[in-house]
């Protein structure tokens, strides 16, 4: 990329490269692209252009932090994006340490950062207040008999918590599985509804091809929180198997103006419809362009005008809060849904519970 000359910079932190999820590192690149775009197209900011410093995290937190150290040498004035929420916890912890403004796009860890910390936002709602959602709709469908199948890491450690937390106390059990060994132990616990939480597309894909072709579980729901199913290579991979999985979006049951316009725009950017991640990405932007229109280009000035923000989202009016137990400026709260795709027609998502 050519640096353009006086423009202010945001570095960008992707996951474009295996193993990250690099469909989702897609969306929201798109996002982003495309309001740097608008914002340009509208004079920049006080006439400077606006430019995205892009680096490809590719899921590894020790690569996020060199990137940020990077992005902070090359003088960018904030930082925008990532996706995965270990990577994102590094990079957060990272530019804490810099004194360099970063707004965090997706990632829901609640602990973003080890303490408390004026440099760093997050449009993504906290996990605990997402996975308390889903495990609402697991209760309201029934299911008191829950596995998961997970793989060692703090997010899907911390999402067996929250579930087991919310659930424990309707006489529900959480029964963590041997993501090798998911089929047999499934029969022998009777368990109702398996949580898919571990990597995609493996062995995610092959758990639920497994699942699906064995006739005790027929009745079992396969449900993945962290949204895997919303990806169009989830669909590509299993066909109609991979229909009636749950999982989160952060959407709103009915886009406003400003977010039918940027779905057109993304779609047509995209070629197929985008995720919430896109409008993630999008309204990323948005917040730094005002913030920084407002109070320049300066990181100090940046980092305190968090309390002070207040956009229009494509998913809402923006505005970011001090949340109990969260360590980050925090928007209190994106929509919240539990969604899936319709078995009777894979391509279309009904929407099963919203919080």
């Amino acid at each position: 990329m050519v640096t353009q000359v006086g423009a202010v910079r945001i570095g960008a932190l992707v996951p474009l490269t295996r193993p990250g999820w690099v469909e989702a590192g897609r969306h929201l690149l798109a996002g982003l692209e495309l309001a740097v775009g608008e914002v340009n197209d509208a004079g920049g900011i006080a006439g400077r252009p606006l430019e995205l410093v892009v680096r490809d995290t590719a899921a590894d937190p020790r690569r996020a932090e060199a990137a940020v150290e990077e992005l902070g040498r090359l003088g960018v004035a904030a930082l925008a994006g990532e996706y995965h929420s270990v990577v994102a916890r590094a990079a957060a912890t990272r530019a804490d340490a810099l004194g360099l403004p970063f707004l965090c796009s997706s990632a829901v860890l609640d602990a973003l950062t080890e303490g408390p910390t004026e440099w760093v936002a997050r449009l993504a709602p906290a996990q605990s207040r997402a996975w308390r959602t889903y495990a609402d709709f697991l209760l309201g469908a029934g299911h008191r008999r829950v596995a998961v199948a997970a793989e060692p890491s703090v997010y899907w450690a911390s999402g067996t918590r929250i579930m087991r937390d919310r659930l424990a106390p309707h006489g529900a059990t959480v029964t963590e599985l041997d993501p090798r060994s998911v089929v047999d132990e499934l029969v022998e616990r009777r368990a109702t509804a398996l949580l898919l939480l571990v990597g995609h597309p493996e062995p995610a894909v092959s758990i639920v091809r497994a699942v699906r072709r064995d006739p005790r579980l027929a009745e079992v729901l396969i449900g993945a929180p962290a949204g895997q199913p919303e990806l169009a290579e989830w669909s590509a991979l299993l066909g109609d198997d991979g229909a009636g999985v749950p999982f989160l979006r952060y959407l709103p049951e009915r886009l406003g103006p400003l977010g039918a316009r940027v779905e057109a725009a993304l779609r047509e950017r995209l070629g197929r419809a985008p995720s919430f991640v896109a409008f993630e990405g999008y309204d990323t932007v948005t917040v730094l362009a005002e913030v920084l229109r407002s109070h320049g280009a300066d990181r100090a000035g940046i980092a305190e005008c968090w309390p002070r923000v207040a956009v229009e989202g494509t998913r809402g009016p923006i505005r970011f809060s001090r949340e109990p137990g969260i360590g980050v400026w925090q928007w209190a709260w994106p929509p919240i849904q539990v969604v899936d795709r319709d078995p009777a027609e894979p391509g279309r998502f009904r929407v099963l519970h919203t919080g």
